[in-house]
């Protein structure tokens, strides 16, 4: 016997109940999370790529890009796309049309990998560039493009004029994002890259205005947000954290201090424009202990819980979660007020119809990690199976 959906309360929301996001209208609250691919050959979005993300698309959801690099320097894994040259964009515009056709919305992350990255995916075999010039420890290894895997190298130290053309680029990308039709971008923070290497003390050791207390290793992120908001507009922008996750050597000695920092800029800058951002995405620490690397520890659910709710509190403006959700989880978050979206990634890969999986209870496919970073632009990117009309006529 088929198995049904868990008996939701409907006095309160769920999954599956409307969302007015900004300027957009959701038909439910389950979102597509941004999950390196690998499969944009030499940085440029393939035909395959277009038929990814229309596969996951369905009439008022949204959806958000892999990690799309912002210029030459930002790559830290093999063909990741880019939206910085005119090719890219033009190669993106065919991909946006076909989760419009869908009806979905679209959004484009934009990606800085600071120092996880590799002279191998430098210009001209240069080191990569970061808040620091210590490397990354070798507890982590990077993904080269023979598939092996090497260690990180130490990176460059930017100077404060580098500063400056680095947060240019990204508004460059958000102005190229909205020339391909995009309906948004958000700015990737998270994770270990670029912008966390700034707001995290375990990785900035700087001694000028970017670096040492709060407010000055918080200045690169607000002015990236502030230069793409200004580009355009901040309910076209979504903005990503995880002040509480050590992905890549990104830890913090006080993580709930730093998030809900980040949280006070993002108002000042929404009081400023008189206009709400379109989200804050925030990355649950759990994402860690469920696998996304096999090198993380679990942490307390206790704090881990206190954490996120102290940053949803915080916030005036949409709020997504994202690491480790299930249905049932997804489904309690929204209906305590926990988050307003929940975004998946890895069940998403592997269930191209996910939402209509999580609508009906049904089973779900299992993803295979070990195709996650290949380039095949078929197997483990579309060729998941979606829910057969035997298993819904049987319902």
């Amino acid at each position: 016997m088929a198995q049904l959906p868990d008996q939701e309360d409907s006095s309160k929301p769920n999954l599956f109940s409307p969302y007015k996001l900004g300027r957009f209208n959701l038909s439910h609250r389950i979102v597509l999370a941004p999950c390196t691919r690998c499969r944009a050959l030499n940085g440029i979005p393939q035909p395959a790529m277009a038929e990814y993300y229309s596969q996951r698309a369905t009439r008022g959801g949204f959806l958000i890009t892999e990690g799309t690099m912002v210029d030459p320097t930002s790559a830290g894994f093999p063909h990741v796309p880019g939206i910085f040259t005119a090719e890219q964009v033009e190669a993106w515009k065919k991909v946006v049309d076909s989760v419009h056709a869908k009806g979905a919305v679209f959004f484009c992350q934009l990606w800085h990998v600071g120092r996880a990255s590799h002279e191998v995916y430098q210009p001209a075999g240069c080191a990569p560039v970061s808040s620091t010039d210590k490397a990354i420890s070798k507890r982590w290894r990077i993904l080269m493009t023979d598939g092996s895997y090497g260690i990180y190298p130490e990176p460059r130290a930017l100077g404060t004029d580098d500063i400056a053309k680095i947060v240019d680029f990204y508004r460059v990308a958000a102005v190229n994002a909205m020339k391909a039709g995009f309906d948004g971008v958000e700015i990737h923070g998270a994770h270990g890259y670029l912008i966390d290497q700034f707001l995290k003390d375990g990785i900035n050791d700087r001694v000028d205005e970017y670096g040492g207390p709060l407010r000055n290793r918080c200045k690169f992120m607000t002015q990236v947000v502030r230069a793409v908001a200004d580009a355009v507009g901040p309910d076209r922008l979504g903005v990503r954290i995880s002040p509480a996750i050590d992905h890549l050597d990104a830890t913090d000695s006080d993580p709930l201090g730093l998030g809900l920092a980040v949280v006070e800029r993002l108002n000042e800058l929404q009081s400023d424009a008189g206009a709400k951002l379109a989200y804050l995405h925030v990355t649950q620490p759990r994402y860690v202990a469920y696998g996304q690397t096999e090198a993380g520890r679990s942490g307390s659910e206790e704090e881990e819980a206190l954490l996120m709710r102290r940053l949803r509190d915080a916030y005036r403006g949409t709020f997504i979660c994202s690491g480790g959700y299930t249905r049932r989880l997804g489904n309690k978050a929204v209906a305590r007020g926990e988050a307003d979206l929940v975004s998946y990634g890895r069940l998403f890969i592997a269930n191209p119809d996910l939402v209509l999986r999580f609508k009906l209870g049904a089973p779900l496919n299992m993803y295979d990690r070990k195709t996650f970073y290949t380039q095949d632009p078929v197997v483990g990117y579309t060729d998941y199976p979606f829910i057969s009309n035997q298993y819904i006529s049987r319902l």
